[in-house]
């Protein structure tokens, strides 16, 4: 017998037996078990355990879930537009989306959510709150809320599509230099990308920076399309390779470019995937942009999404992809991982060299990366909690109050008074937190009193103790330049919303300060493109 029959039988008779014993297995449970199980809930949680043993993009995706995965593809649903997050026994709303429903009907960042209508809620995690926030376009919903410095009132709110821009920003920052930013690829993307291209051509834009930091990606056809705008029509952008013939596919620019010859910055991070890395790869294989930053993220996979019955679907990964040079940017091994183990990253050994158009050498197997590396900078563990805590939330929120106005996004500093005054609050707040450099003394210590040296180091312990133990104090004049940034922009956020918040971030944007200067030194950004 064809020894792949003979495979593809074995293989045949495994899944009808388990599916067999898997269902006699309910039914014990279902007879027998001393609780009533809930079907719905314990075959979901078996399903989910199935697919986890796979990798963490092929999932289930319940009728309930449908809302979601539906904002996932297209950014859109039904609801007030809002971010909320919790803090303390209730949640708050973090910011309104600027001309939405809930802005519209004077909800207000820092408003804590005591009731929906009529239910309380206390205690509900913010999941839940979000769902109930939810609904059809037209519908009416009751929101009761604190106000900070207001008292109680409730606020009828006429839910409607709400639409999450892909391009939240665009304009000039500096001599010709126009800037996008690209937060998602949804159905929409391309459009919007052309859109703000379009309009910073017209104010004068001759070259762009096209940031993708912390854009988990999104449609691949999007990200193909946005390639298009700046190569050749028939250059091959991406293809993808899976276990079955059909996934073979290659994906080429299908129109007219939109502009061949404008100089192109592109900025990652660790935080930019999948469709992001299929834009900044393939324009890095072309030689066609200087990427800035720091290595995305390294997610090679093509995930497909299919109908199943009872209206779910499955989400599951079908192919890889790879860049024009030939190279499959996927970070970690799943086909390797043994069961309890985390993904490992593709052994070394397995790593392979490419060159893109003008010969320069890429890697695959580790993500994009940069031609100007940025390195992302790590918050210390005191601005980490001041963050958790909602301490910069909440003292913005009295900011707010105490502050009609403010000076304009870019012209905004934080006066030394105010972050006196910020310091004086925190320090008010019941929060503790610990310093690697601690937990790594405490390691040191702990072996050292095993291999008996702890008398002869104690003195000199305590002196080091001292020095790495938390202080709120002292912590907070360290870190101060960190806390300003993000406390800054917090407040920027309140009276000038998400447009406001990205043009203050500006003023202490390193990768962005890099990408001006690439572009403009044309001698240095042509050096780098031809591997100089």
């Amino acid at each position: 017998m064809n020894p792949l029959i003979s495979r593809a039988q074995s293989d045949g008779f495994e899944v009808v037996k388990n599916l067999e014993l898997i269902d006699l297995i309910y039914r014990n449970l279902d007879m027998y078990y001393v609780d009533k199980p809930v079907p719905g809930k314990l075959m979901k949680a078996g399903i989910d355990a199935m697919l986890r043993e796979l990798d963490p993009y092929t999932v289930f995706i319940a009728e309930s879930n449908i809302e979601d995965y539906r904002l996932m593809t297209t950014g859109q649903y039904g609801g007030i537009g809002a971010l909320i997050r919790s803090s303390g026994d209730h949640v708050v709303i973090t910011e309104p989306y600027e001309n939405n429903p809930a802005f519209k009907a004077g909800v207000k960042a820092g408003d804590v959510i005591l009731a929906i209508d009529g239910v309380s809620m206390k205690d509900k995690p913010s999941d839940e709150v979000s769902a109930a926030l939810k609904g059809p376009k037209g519908s009416s919903i009751s929101v009761e809320v604190e106000r900070p410095g207001v008292g109680k009132k409730t606020i009828k709110i006429t839910r409607d599509e709400i639409k999450i821009p892909d391009v939240p920003y665009h304009g000039i920052v500096k001599d010709g230099i126009g800037y996008i930013k690209l937060t998602s690829f949804t159905q929409s993307a391309y459009a919007e990308v052309k859109k703000a291209y379009d309009e910073l051509k017209g104010q004068g834009m001759e070259k762009l920076i096209f940031d993708l930091r912390g854009n988990g990606g999104g449609l691949l056809i999007e990200s193909v399309k946005i390639v298009n705008m700046f190569v050749p029509k028939g250059q091959e952008v991406v293809s993808t390779k899976g276990r079955i013939q059909e996934e073979n596919r290659v994906y080429t620019a299908l129109d007219k470019p939109t502009d061949l010859e404008i100089p192109v910055a592109v900025l990652v991070d660790g935080g930019s995937a999948s469709a992001s890395e299929i834009v900044s790869g393939s324009l890095q294989d072309l030689d066609r942009a200087v990427i800035v930053g720091s290595t995305t993220f390294g997610k090679g996979l093509v995930q497909r999404t299919m109908d199943l019955k009872y209206g779910s679907k499955v989400k599951l990964t079908i192919a890889k992809y790879y860049t024009p040079s030939g190279r499959c940017i996927q970070k970690l091994d799943y086909a390797s991982r043994k069961e309890g183990e985390r993904a490992k990253e593709i052994d070394e050994t397995l790593l392979a060299t490419f060159t893109t158009k003008n010969g320069r050498e890429v890697m695959d197997g580790r993500g994009i990366e940069p031609d100007v590396k940025v390195e992302e900078e790590e918050y210390s563990r005191l601005t980490a909690m001041l963050v958790i805590e909602n301490v910069i939330f909440d003292f913005t929120t009295q900011f707010v109050i105490d502050n009609p106005t403010i000076a304009k996004p870019d012209q905004f500093e934080l006066a030394d008074e105010t972050y006196n005054a910020f310091k004086k609050f925190a320090l008010g707040k019941d929060f503790t937190y610990s310093t690697a450099s601690e937990e790594m003394l405490n390691r040191f210590m702990e072996v050292a009193e095993r291999e008996g040296y702890l008398d002869t180091t104690s003195a000199e312990y305590k002196s080091v103790y001292q020095l790495v133990h938390p202080s709120k104090e002292r912590d907070l004049d360290m870190f101060r330049e960190e806390i300003e940034e993000l406390l800054e922009n917090e407040i920027v956020s309140r009276y000038y919303y998400q447009n406001g918040r990205i043009i203050n971030s500006f003023k202490r944007d390193k990768a962005l300060v890099e990408a001006v200067k690439v572009l403009g030194d044309t001698e240095k950004y042509k050096a780098i493109l031809a591997g100089e």
